[in-house]
C-alpha cells in the first residue's frame, strides 16, 4: 500500500487560463497519485521512478479562475494528504481572475530569497537562528486573513549537498565510511533524498509549500560550494574518483524535486526527457545519461525558464550549469542561454509592466567586491604576465579561496546584462520597473544603476534594481559582514579603483550605489506589483518571547504614483 514521503508541493499556478496548477509529491510505492479540489477540479498521473523513489507531477485541470479551492491528495484510491492528525488549515490551489483585457490583469505578490541551511527539530536549539520560511509558514497557518505571496521563488541552496547537518551525517554514516571521500557530504543520489527529505519535511514548511506555487533555481551548494567557478576548477574536480557521481546524483535529484515542477504543462508535454522518464520501468540510468550528458555540455539542456503572472514577467537563469570556463572566452551564459535571455527579455515589448530577473548571483555587487572580481578575472586570463604566469596562478588561488565567480567575475556578460536591461528598460513601451532578483552572499541590500546621458543609448525609462536577499536560514561570520560594508564605502571603492588599474581594466559604461541595506539575518523580501505600481518589503524572522515572529524592517514603495 503506497504511502505519502514527501509533498505534496503546489509548483505551477496557470496564470494564462486560470484553470490549471501542477502537484509534486513522492510516494513510498509504485501507484497513481491523484489530486481532488473541493471545487470538482482534478487531475491523476502514475508514478515514476528513480533510485528506487517514486514521484508523480499531478497536471491539475478544471480550476475556476479567480478562485480558492481545498484540495486533498489519493494514492491509489485512498487519502493521505491532509495528514489525519494535521492541525494546520487545508492546502489550497488559487487560481487568478481573468480579466477582459490583459492590461487589467490583477495585483501580484512575489516573496522570494535563498539559501536555506534545512532547520532543527523544533525542539533543538537552532545555531544560525529562526528559519525565515518556517516563519511566514507559521504565520499564514495562524492567520487565515493573512496577505499570502502568490508565488515564492526560491534563488538557490535549497539544499546543501557539502554542509549536511548532524542527523543527515548519522544517516550517511550508516551507509558508508565517513573516513573516505566525499566524507560527510552527499556521494549519490539516494543521499540527495535524505537533504530534501529534512528541508521539505517540517511540518509548517510542508504545509505552506503545499499551498503556495513555488518556482526554483539551483545555485552551488544544491550541488558544492563555488560549483563551476573556473576551467581549472573543474578539471580539478573531474580527477576525483567521486565526482561525476556526485555532480550526476545532484542534476538527478534537481531534475526530480526542483526542475520539472518549474515547467508548464506545454513545456512537460514538449519535454523528450520528462516522457522518457515517464514511460520507463525505471528511469535511473535515463536521467543519470541525461544529467551526464547536461554536465559534459553546458548547451546540452536548458535549465532556464519563463513564466507570466499577469502583467509580471520572470526569467529564471541558470547561473551555474551554463557558464563557458574556457579562460579566454569565459562566460555566465553560454551563446545559446545569452541568446535565449535576450530574446525573453525583448519578446513582446508592452505586453507587461514588470521584468523580474532571477539569478541566484547578483549581477550587482559591492563595488569593491565587484572591482576584484573583475581583476582577479584579468590575472587569471593572463592580463600580467600572460595566462601560464605567476599573476594568473596567484589569480586562481585567490578566485577559490575568496569565491570570485559574481556576474563580475565574468567581465563579458556582466557587460551584456547590463546593456540588456537598460536596452529592454528604454522607449515608449518599457515596463516600469526591471528587477534582478539574487541571493547567494547571506545577506540583503538593494543597488540602483546609473547610466550616464551620454552613454550609447542613454539612460534607461525603466526603474532598474538589483534585489538581493539571502539567506532565508543561514549565518555570515562578522568580519564578512565587515567586508561587506567596506565595499560600499568610499575607501573600498577607492581600492577598487587601484585593483581596476592594476588589471588594464577598461571603465564601465554605469556605475551603481546602494539605496537600500545591508541587512542581516534570515530573511525574505517581497514584491508586491499592480499594474506600473511596485513596492518592497524586507522581512526578517527574530526569536521572541512566544516563539519566531517575523519583523518588517524595511518597505518602500519603487515606483512614484500616478
Amino acid at each position: 500500500m503506497a504511502g505519502l514521503r514527501l509533498g505534496p508541493l503546489l509548483r505551477y499556478v496557470d496564470w494564462e487560463s486560470g484553470s490549471r496548477a501542477t502537484v509534486w509529491v513522492e510516494a513510498s510505492h509504485p501507484c497513481t497519485a491523484e489530486v481532488r479540489c473541493a471545487d470538482g477540479a482534478s487531475g491523476s498521473s502514475p508514478t515514476f521512478t528513480v533510485g528506487g523513489h517514486h514521484y508523480a507531477l499531478v497536471v491539475v485541470t478544471g480550476l475556476t479562475p479567480g478562485s480558492t479551492t481545498a484540495y486533498e491528495v489519493l494514492l491509489d484510491g485512498r487519502r493521505v494528504w491532509p495528514l489525519e492528525d494535521s492541525l494546520l488549515p487545508a492546502s489550497t490551489i488559487t487560481t487568478p481572475a481573468m480579466p477582459e483585457r490583459p492590461e487589467e490583469a490583477g495585483p501580484v505578490r512575489v516573496a522570494f530569497g535563498s539559501c536555506r541551511w534545512a532547520a532543527p527539530p523544533a525542539q533543538e536549539h537552532d545555531p544560525v537562528g529562526p528559519d525565515a520560511l518556517d516563519t511566514l509558514a507559521t504565520r499564514l497557518a495562524a492567520d487565515p486573513g493573512a496577505a499570502r505571496p502568490d508565488v515564492l521563488l526560491l534563488l538557490g541552496d535549497q539544499v546543501y549537498a557539502d554542509e549536511t547537518s548532524e542527523a543527515t551525517r548519522h544517516r550517511l554514516a550508516a551507509r558508508r565510511d565517513l573516513d573516505e571521500a566525499p566524507g560527510a557530504e552527499v556521494a549519490d543520489y539516494e543521499e540527495y533524498t535524505y537533504l530534501y527529505d529534512e528541508s521539505w519535511r517540517d511540518p509548517d514548511v510542508r504545509w505552506l509549500l503545499s499551498t503556495v506555487p513555488s518556482c526554483m533555481i539551483f545555485d552551488d551548494h544544491d550541488v558544492i560550494d563555488d560549483w563551476n567557478t573556473s576551467e581549472a576548477w573543474l578539471e580539478d574536480m573531474r580527477r576525483t574518483p567521486w565526482w561525476q557521481k556526485r555532480i550526476a546524483s545532484g542534476l538527478m535529484s534537481y531534475w526530480v524535486y526542483q526542475h520539472i515542477g518549474n515547467l508548464s504543462p506545454e513545456a512537460l508535454a514538449a519535454d523528450p526527457v520528462y516522457a522518457a522518464v515517464c514511460a520507463a520501468p525505471d528511469a535511473t540510468e535515463t536521467l543519470r545519461r541525461h544529467a551526464t550528458a547536461a554536465d559534459a555540455d553546458p548547451a546540452y539542456t536548458r535549465w532556464s525558464y519563463r513564466r507570466v503572472f499577469g502583467r509580471v514577467r520572470l526569467l529564471m537563469v541558470d547561473s551555474r550549469a551554463a557558464r563557458v570556463l574556457d579562460e579566454q572566452g569565459r562566460a555566465m551564459l553560454n551563446a545559446g542561454e545569452a541568446r535565449w535571455m535576450r530574446e525573453e527579455a525583448l519578446a513582446d515589448p508592452g505586453s507587461y509592466d514588470h521584468l523580474l530577473i532571477g539569478t541566484s548571483l547578483p549581477w550587482l555587487l559591492p563595488p569593491l567586491i565587484h572591482d576584484a572580481e573583475a581583476w582577479n578575472a584579468a590575472l587569471c586570463r593572463g592580463e600580467r604576465g600572460g595566462p601560464e604566469g605567476r599573476w594568473a596562478r596567484i589569480g586562481e588561488k585567490v578566485r577559490r579561496a575568496a569565491d570570485l565567480e559574481h556576474w563580475a567575475a565574468f567581465p563579458e556578460s556582466f557587460k551584456e546584462m547590463s546593456e540588456l536591461l537598460r536596452e529592454t528598460g528604454s522607449g515608449p513601451d518599457a515596463p516600469a520597473t526591471i528587477c534582478v532578483l539574487s541571493g547567494d552572499v547571506h545577506h540583503a541590500y538593494i543597488a540602483e544603476p546609473q547610466w550616464p546621458t551620454s552613454a550609447p543609448g542613454g539612460s534607461p525609462d525603466s526603474r532598474v534594481l538589483q534585489l538581493t536577499c539571502s539567506p532565508v536560514h543561514n549565518s555570515i561570520p562578522t568580519s564578512i559582514q565587515a567586508g561587506f560594508r567596506f565595499g560600499w564605502s568610499r575607501a573600498g571603492r577607492w581600492f577598487g579603483r587601484a585593483l581596476a588599474f592594476h588589471g588594464r581594466l577598461e571603465p564601465l559604461a554605469m556605475r551603481w550605489r546602494k539605496t537600500g541595506g545591508p541587512w542581516f539575518g534570515n530573511q525574505l523580501m517581497t514584491l508586491d506589483l499592480d499594474g506600473r505600481k511596485a513596492a518592497l518589503t524586507l522581512v526578517q524572522a527574530k526569536q521572541g518571547p512566544t516563539g519566531a515572529q517575523l519583523e518588517k524592517v524595511f518597505e518602500r514603495t519603487l515606483t512614484p504614483d500616478e
